[in-house]
Order: structure tokens, then sequence, then C-alpha cells
């Protein structure tokens, strides 16, 4: 007889706690190895994790709706069978899902919340207090980095807080639960600040508030998490975007000509998407400063080609798997990996390690009819490539005689956004030149 911990994953090197959104199986239930046991979701994927042994589900100690550190114990597995079908009808039972907690009132800063603003009064028992140095104490102090990140662009004090986390340690879902309560206040800007920059992403002015008629929807969990996520990205890098159109007719022509015996041989639909990432992968070698991260005041050129590609969800939402390695993959191989991906993404299949590491990220709104737009930089890379909608257009061709005549061509637009701090417009626009070059005269072996 042995029982296995089940753990809430790390869904990406920056994750620091996920919240456990859904149990797919109740107490007592047999389990298969492999077996989708629960959802989560953070700010980087929603999706199902997976049971990591076959056997009885004896304990959940985590309940629907509780954000907790990653590596925390969230539920135990029995893994012999025959033991814990005798165990009496006493075992735990599956939490409720978990009210939000209302955390401990908290100091504001000054330029946030007027002296004479009333600050919500704690209905959570303050925590027993701790030795200083103790690990309740370190851990009750610290929170998470997530935490603690968004705790200072609402500017909130946290220090003093008590939560429902371990020892009374401050979790995402206390610090919503807080700002959710708070009441709308207009931010101050100190003396010789702009009004036009924010500080934070602290809402400046009176809330909107709903009129006669309207509907008012709370944000789902992944639209919360995307919203703060998104915010992020744009207040670290420095956003500029080049546009580019791209004549992608040699492209079509090859497509055209290979795709059926491709479809027949691999069972793949050949799109014109693992055309480009074999475009893009050439270039990322020969431009670095694309494929990188930066880290304070150095720059991290990643060796590792990993192309984050951007999957709509149905009915909304929006992930990004990474495919790793691209640079290595064939015409096959990367039209079955994005396939592969895009399915898993879709059926909630996707496992920590499919968003992770992303060194480079391409978007297509082009599916959904969209021309060009200005996309942001996911966190901890340099630049993102949106690709528009591929269309028939007349163009002016000029001819090896110098003769200017008018050709129907296909093209798309095609928008870099790059981080301004360690990419010059040139360097930028030296990468789209190369990647236009490259698809305008792709051989009609391929690559």
């Amino acid at each position: 007889m042995a029982r296995v911990d089940v753990i809430m994953p790390q869904m990406g090197e920056s994750i620091a706690e996920g919240t456990v959104s859904r149990w797919l199986k109740k107490v007592g239930d047999n389990v298969k190895r492999d077996e989708p046991l629960f959802e989560i979701s953070t700010d980087k994927v929603d999706a199902e994790i997976p049971s990591p042994s076959a056997g009885v589900l004896m304990e959940i100690l985590v309940g629907e709706g509780q954000t907790v550190a990653i590596q925390t114990v969230v539920a135990r597995l029995e893994t012999d069978a025959a033991a814990a079908a005798a165990t009496p009808a006493s075992a735990p039972s599956a939490p409720a899902a978990a009210p939000a907690p209302t955390p401990a009132a908290a100091p504001t800063a000054a330029s946030v919340v007027a002296p004479s603003t009333p600050v919500a009064a704690s209905a959570a028992p303050a925590a027993p207090s701790a030795p200083a140095g103790s690990f309740e104490e370190r851990v009750r102090t610290k929170s998470s980095p997530l935490v603690r990140k968004m705790a200072a662009e609402h500017g909130v004090e946290i220090t003093g807080m008590s939560g429902s986390g371990i020892a009374g340690r401050v979790t995402r879902k206390d610090l919503d639960a807080y700002l959710a309560a708070k009441p709308a206040t207009v931010a101050v800007p100190a003396a010789g600040a702009s009004m036009h920059v924010p500080a934070g992403i602290e809402h400046r002015g009176p809330l909107p508030t709903p009129w006669a008629g309207d509907i008012v929807e709370p944000m789902s969990k992944i639209r919360k998490l995307t919203s703060d996520h998104m915010a992020l990205a744009i207040k670290v890098a420095t956003h500029v975007t080049s546009f580019f159109e791209i004549d992608l007719t040699r492209v079509a022509r090859i497509r055209a000509g290979m795709r059926k015996e491709f479809e027949a041989q691999t069972g793949q639909k050949l799109t014109y998407l693992p055309f480009i990432l074999q475009a893009v992968c050439t270039q990322l070698k020969r431009h670095p400063t694309l494929n990188a991260a930066v880290a304070g005041n150095d720059v991290i050129l990643r060796k590792q080609i990993n192309l984050g590609i951007a999957v709509a969800l149905d009915p909304t939402g929006l992930i990004v798997p990474v495919l790793k390695h691209a640079d290595e993959l064939s015409l096959t191989g990367l039209t079955r990996g994005t396939n592969d991906l895009a399915a898993r993404a879709r059926s909630k299949k996707l496992s920590p390690t499919d968003v992770q590491d992303s060194t480079f990220t391409i978007t297509n709104p082009g599916v959904f009819g969209s021309l060009f737009g200005t996309p942001i930089i996911p966190v901890g890379t340099t630049a993102i490539l949106g690709l528009g909608a591929i269309e028939k257009r007349a163009k002016v061709i000029t001819g090896p005689d110098g003769e200017d005549t008018l050709a129907i061509r296909t093209c798309a637009y095609f928008s870099l956004s790059f981080d301004h701090r360690v990419i010059d417009g040139a360097d930028a626009d030296r990468f789209m030149a190369d990647l236009k070059k490259t698809l305008e005269s792709v051989p009609e072996t391929g690559f």
C-alpha cells in the first residue's frame, strides 16, 4: 500500500502559483495514470492536469477556486486499489469550492488612496504570530513573486496582511478579493508627474458604471489572468512595430504543387504557416537579438529556437503553446508539430512543458481577415511576428527589360513588434527585409 502526492505543477518558468478551477474526479474514484484529474488556471494556460499514477483518489486538499503555490500538494492517491476499497466510509470528502477569502486590510500608498478614504475591514482572523525568522514567518511575509508584483502595481502593502495560504501567506486570490472590495479612488500624481503616465495598471479616474439595460459580466479566470499578463507585457518592453508587405506567390505555387501528395503521405493539411516558420528560423539565426531575452542590463541571446504559436480558443481566449527546436524540423515536422499543439490547446491537453521556454512568437490574426496589427511582445522575449490575411492583389511588376506590367500576386502584410530597448529599428527592418527576400525567392524544391 502506497500513497502518491499530487502537486500543483509549474506551467511556466515565471509562474509561481496556480488556481484549481475544477476537480474532474471525486474522493473514492478510481483514476488511471495520465487520466485528467483536475483543471488549473494560471496567467499562461488553462489546462487539464493528468494523474501521476493509477490508483484511488483518497484525499483532496485544495478545493475548487483556491490558489496555491507551485509544488503544493493538492491531493493524495492510494495506489493499492484493494486496500483503498476497504477504507471506512469516513474517508475525507472533496471540499466544496472555497469562497473567496477577505484578506486583512493593508495600508496603501498615499498617492493611491486618500487618507480620508475608508479601507474595507478584514473578515478573516489574523494568522497566529510566528517567531521572527521562522519558516511560517518567511512564507507569510514573502508571498509569491506574482503576488508581490501585483501588489506593487496596485500600491498595496501586503507585509501586514493575513491571507488564506500556508501560515497566513497572501495568495493571488486574497489580493484579487481585496482589490475588488477596495473603493474606487482617483490616483493623485506626485508633484511634477504626468497625468498621462499611469503608475502601474491602477485605473485612473472614476470607474465606469453600468447604465439601464447594460449587462455586467465578471471576467472569467482566464480572461483576468490574460488581462494582467498583457498589462505587464506592455509595461515591461518598449514596443515598436514595423510593417512589410510580402509577396507569397512563389510559396503559393510550391504549396499548390506539392499539396495533394503531401496530404496523402502525412495526413496533414498543408498551409502557408510551415513555410513561414522555416523562413523565420533561418532569419533568427542571422539576427540573434530577435531570439533573445532581457535580464536587467544583460541580453541573453538564445541558442535554441523555440517558436510560440498563438492559438485562439473557442469561444474566447488565447494560448501560446511552444514548438521546441523548430529550426531542426522539416516542413512535415513543422506541420505535424503546429497541428498537434493547436489540437491539444483547444482540448485542454497541453502539458506544463508545452507552454514554456518560447524564444520568439508568431500570431496569425490573418485567419480572421485582419490585414495587419501591432501584437504585444510576450514577457521574456524581444519580438513577435504578426501575419495578416493572405490575399490576391494587383501589383506593378518590373520585368527584366525594365517594363512595368500589372500582375495578380498573392500577398500579405507582416508586422514585427520588437523591444526597442535592445533592438534598433534598422536591425528589426533588416530581419524583415531578409524574411521577405527568403519567402519571395523560395526555390521550387523548398528551403
